[in-house]
């Protein structure tokens, strides 16, 4: 029988800690990687331990040196103001990048907290905007995702210029739908991390108003709702919602016709 070369034997529970393994490779690294370029990408990304539920990965104003990749769980970032008031700036769930507030001046400006218990992907900016520079793709890459949390950042924006409370909670719902699509999970199937006070503030509402809505979805026959488990029962309606086209009533008995 031939004997095996060493160089082509796979440490298996290496390559379950690559980056090239990881499930978020789609959203984070360009397709055209090749192996050498993965094994130089391997020597810089660290995972980094599990935060538990409530605990801080930065805050605003700490000295930037990372980027993060949310492996599992989720953060929100939030800012505060001088008189104490916290404002929820987003939520940040599998495949996101957490950090880029602190890319333009090299400080942090905002706090991210962890929602659950959260495992991230812990990225030298410094060592990967270096590398970025030698490997086609991933330099673009890079570029992209900077640019999916500028939209995103637009988006939320564009969503607190719309007067109808129940228009910006159908966006929320439908934008979390969408995300766990691109993950390739259950897109019907929300299981929200944040409280329903951090939905409130983050969409410009306060809490009653964000419980009464849940209601009517669920009275409307859009929704599914035990406590922090949410099932989505009619997305089309609800797209129709966010879109501001429809109320939830006028959207459901269009749907079903």
């Amino acid at each position: 029988m031939t004997k095996r070369s060493s160089e082509n034997v796979v440490d298996i529970a290496q390559l379950r800690r690559s980056c090239g393994a990881c499930a978020l490779s789609q959203l984070c690294l360009p397709a055209t990687l090749v192996h050498d370029d993965m094994l130089r990408l391997d020597k810089v990304v660290s995972t980094q331990r599990p935060i538990e539920a409530g605990h801080e990965l930065y805050t605003d104003g700490a000295v930037f040196h990372n980027l993060y990749v949310v492996r599992s769980g989720s953060l929100k970032t939030v800012s505060n103001s001088a008189n104490g008031t916290e404002q929820v700036l987003g939520f940040h769930l599998a495949g996101d990048v957490v950090g880029l507030d602190a890319v333009a001046n090299d400080r942090h400006q905002c706090t991210a907290i962890a929602l659950e218990r959260t495992t991230l992907c812990e990225v030298p900016f410094n060592a990967i905007n270096t590398i970025a520079v030698q490997i086609p793709g991933l330099q673009q890459q890079l570029y992209r995702l900077i640019s999916r949390e500028f939209v995103r950042d637009q988006q939320h924006l564009s969503t607190m210029g719309r007067k109808q409370a129940h228009e910006r909670l159908a966006i929320f719902l439908k934008s979390l739908s969408d995300r766990r699509r691109a993950l390739k999970l259950d897109p019907m199937l929300l299981d929200l991390s944040m409280s329903r006070d951090d939905i409130a503030n983050y969409l410009g509402m306060v809490f009653e108003t964000v419980s009464r809505l849940f209601g009517r979805f669920r009275d409307d026959g859009l929704l599914e709702v035990n406590r922090r488990s949410v099932r989505i029962l009619d997305y089309d309606a609800l797209s129709l919602i966010a879109a501001g086209s429809q109320d939830e009533q006028t959207a459901s008995q269009k749907k079903a016709r």
